[in-house]
């Protein structure tokens, strides 16, 4: 096929699969923690030593020292070229891929820069909305309503809150200053365009509304969520698809949930901002909302990358159980062994936000604990309409039920579904359900660590070079690039992993708001992907808030042991210009 796969489609597909997804529809892989394990695929092993690390969607073996992303998991495992695994993995989440001319590389480039353009823009219009909740005029009409819903100035400041004050112009006004900027703002979706009016072609979409900021996962705003003051309509009001915000791929909360939880154990699913924000305020901080639309797979298979245990929230009416309803079609066909969602109905006329007031923390809690289980919503929604006493009403049940049944991934809880079906109908309706369990052993469980391995690990961290240990962060936190300086002189070091170091380095300054999975993926395409894929498989144990410290450190003592060598050079010669004996030197001294 003629034409190049442009990078931001890359980063794109490798932002949208799941490497879990991926491996373990070829492998074996069975929950270690918060990692996956099985047997490799690419050497031949009785113990597991092949690992998948959903955080850093990345694979490695300790056994073969196989290792990468889920692009290089596919060129390896079905051996197909770079291409073909791209088009493949595409396929399989249902998206076709762009091909450009090689001339049109730097346009492609321009547009990925165009989108970080984007996103300091909505940086900066989400500063000037808190601002305006703190300053403006008629701030305290917005003052008086968040504290009428009960919210406390730490929740709105979590939550990133702010007020877009009354008339057409403020965010043109203030960002629009020319035609660039305004069609900066357009394509934010912060303006909304109206050709028809000579006068005033382009005007403020978000007008006397609380303004919620919708942040991704890295904490940049990508759209807003406006609650109206006024009379105007719609109620709340979302920011609309734009080149950086898809409303179909995306949780409100889901980034708050992950800064203020170590340990997510379930997820919350409600309908909107303020249930979210309500549930925090009472202490639950693991509620999040859908933008406007249907829960979707993708919506799913994000949460699951956190948890196994998924509660959906609705209005106990009709619509309630018919969004219910479509979000379980969509869970069916994730619920692997291990999985769990369940449903809870609120009484007609509560949401999360009325209810968790009403009845408090403990209370609402306890009714989580209580949520109605995926089977039984299944079951009793399908047989609400029929006479499952009959052999008419049986035969309907199980019609009804087995497409839905055969969605789920073969294992234990599938086989249990078909024998819950089985009991209801009297039937089986599998006739030979063992053989929808995958006949694969379970791998063994992972050996204890013993004394000798702990020490083992201990020595392998302590010994990781100073520039192994920059490379492993600077690929965890890319935003630290704007640390790097003095290249010339780091160029100069000749250590293990220096050259890796100012390659990646240099790749992170191309693509500054690059997420890791996406800065590795550049790497990997390079001739020090090899190199990359060994150093991954290094654990590295330091904690979030420590990076920068210790990046500006190792940074520090590099470029320190490199003057004193200079140093201890210059004074060696000098002192054989001078008949001395070299041992005398002492790069430290001032003399």
């Amino acid at each position: 096929m003629a034409g190049i796969i442009p990078q931001r489609f890359i980063d794109d597909l490798l932002g949208r699969v799941d490497i879990v997804d991926v491996v373990s529809a070829r492998v074996k892989l069975r929950k270690t923690g918060k990692n996956y394990s099985g047997l490799c695929p690419f050497h031949q092993e009785k113990s597991p030593s092949f690992t998948v690390q959903p955080e850093k969607q990345f694979y490695y073996c300790f056994g073969c020292g196989a290792g990468g992303n889920a692009i290089g998991f596919v060129m390896d495992y079905e051996n197909l070229e770079f291409p073909a695994a791209v088009e493949l993995l595409a396929r399989e989440i249902g998206i076709e891929v762009p091909r450009e001319e090689r001339g049109r590389r730097a346009e492609a480039d321009r547009e990925h820069s165009h989108h970080a353009v984007l996103l300091d823009l909505l940086e900066q219009v989400n500063h000037y909305f808190q601002r305006q909740l703190r300053q403006h005029a008629q701030k305290q009409r917005a003052v008086d309503y968040l504290k009428k819903r009960g919210l406390s100035g730490e929740v709105a400041r979590d939550f990133g809150l702010g007020y877009a004050p009354p008339g057409w112009r403020n965010l043109l006004d203030n960002f629009g200053d020319n035609a660039q900027h305004k069609q900066n703002l357009l394509e934010a979706g912060l303006l909304i365009e109206n050709p028809d009016n000579a006068r005033n072609p382009l005007y403020d979409r978000f007008r006397d509304r609380i303004m919620y900021p919708i942040r991704n996962l890295k904490g940049r705003v990508i759209g807003f969520g406006g609650r109206v003051l006024g009379d105007d309509k719609p109620k709340y009001l979302n920011s609309p698809e734009t080149p950086v915000f898809r409303k179909g791929e995306e949780l409100y909360g889901l980034y708050e949930a992950r800064r203020k939880l170590r340990q997510i154990e379930g997820f919350l699913l409600v309908e909107g901002y303020m249930d979210v924000i309500a549930l925090a305020q009472s202490g639950i901080h693991y509620a999040v909302a859908t933008l406007g639309t249907a829960t979707s797979a993708t919506h799913l298979r994000t949460l699951f990358k956190y948890t196994n245990d998924l509660i959906f929230c609705f209005d106990g009416d009709n619509a309630g159980r018919e969004a219910a309803w479509r979000a379980l079609q969509q869970a069916l066909p994730l619920l692997e062994d291990g999985r769990s969602i369940r449903f809870l109905f609120l009484p007609e006329g509560q949401d999360p936000d009325t209810q968790v007031r009403a009845i408090g923390k403990v209370a609402f809690e306890a009714s989580l604990k209580a949520a109605t289980r995926m089977a039984d919503f299944l079951f009793d929604t399908l047989a609400a309409r029929l006479d499952i006493e009959s052999l008419e009403g049986k035969a309907r049940l199980a019609k009804l039920a087995l497409p839905l049944l055969q969605q789920v991934p073969k294992g234990v809880f599938s086989k249990l579904l078909f024998d819950q079906l089985d009991q209801l109908t009297g039937m089986a309706t599998s006739t030979t359900p063992a053989a929808r369990v995958d006949p694969r052993p379970e791998p063994p469980p992972a050996l204890p660590q013993t004394s000798f391995a702990r020490g083992m690990q201990s020595r392998i961290k302590v010994e990781m070079p100073p520039c192994i240990k920059a490379v492993n962060l600077l690929i965890r936190r890319p935003a630290l690039v704007r640390l790097v300086q003095h290249e010339d002189e780091l160029a100069e070091i000749r250590a293990e992993g220096m050259e890796l170091l100012l390659k990646v380095a240099e790749i992170a300054r191309l693509c500054p708001d690059a997420s890791p999975v996406e800065l590795m993926s550049r790497i990997f395409a390079t001739a020090y992907g090899a190199q990359l894929t060994s150093l991954l498989g290094r654990e590295l144990l330091t904690p979030e808030d420590g990076m920068e410290d210790e990046f500006k450190d190792l940074l520090a003592q590099m470029l320190h042991a490199r003057r004193q060598h200079l140093r201890k050079q210059a004074l060696v010669q000098d002192l054989r210009r001078r008949h001395l004996p070299p041992e005398t030197v002492n790069p430290e001294s001032n003399h």
